[in-house]
């Protein structure tokens, strides 16, 4: 699964809407927004990217709080939320994406299953946030394959 012609169609539709964008990844190492940014034009829609991939960095970079982290897991909806809102509003842009999962190869065992992974989407007036299970895939394919579901799921919320 190729992220490029859904960025594409994001940066496209973004640019004719007048709407910018972020990201907070810690999963997909920047992917997304390599993804974003690979596009022509795409300067008129990205504002930042930030890679949190540590618990550290998604609390100090964008205001994750530490209990939420330690109430529902770092991969989980509500801080991949937590994430996507610190990233709009420290960007000043019209939406986010976030992302948080277990690419493997193991898993503690109070963390998530490998190959978990939870996507948000925030934008002023909306957020969706997903959970979905990619288990028996190498990290490179799932990093591939969570950063075209994050573009997919930015592209809904702005077309929709």
């Amino acid at each position: 699964m190729s992220a490029q012609p859904i960025a594409e169609k994001l940066v496209k539709a973004l640019t004719q809407q007048s709407l910018t964008i972020a990201t907070a990844e810690s999963c997909t190492g920047g992917l997304i927004a390599a993804a974003i940014t690979d596009i022509p034009g795409a300067s008129q829609a990205f504002r930042y990217g930030w890679v949190t991939y540590s618990n550290e960095a998604k609390q100090r970079l964008l205001n994750v709080p530490a209990a939420l982290i330690a109430q529902h897991s770092v991969v989980s909806e509500p801080v991949v939320l937590s994430m996507a809102d610190g990233a709009r509003k420290l960007a000043k842009a019209d939406l986010a994406i976030a992302v948080s999962g277990n690419a493997g190869p193991t898993a503690a065992m109070d963390e998530p299953p490998v190959g978990t992974v939870c996507i948000a989407v925030k934008a002023r007036e909306k957020a969706q946030a997903v959970t979905l299970s990619l288990p028996g895939l190498s990290r490179n394919e799932f990093r591939k394959i969570v950063t075209a579901r994050a573009l997919e799921l930015a592209l809904r919320i702005i077309t929709c």
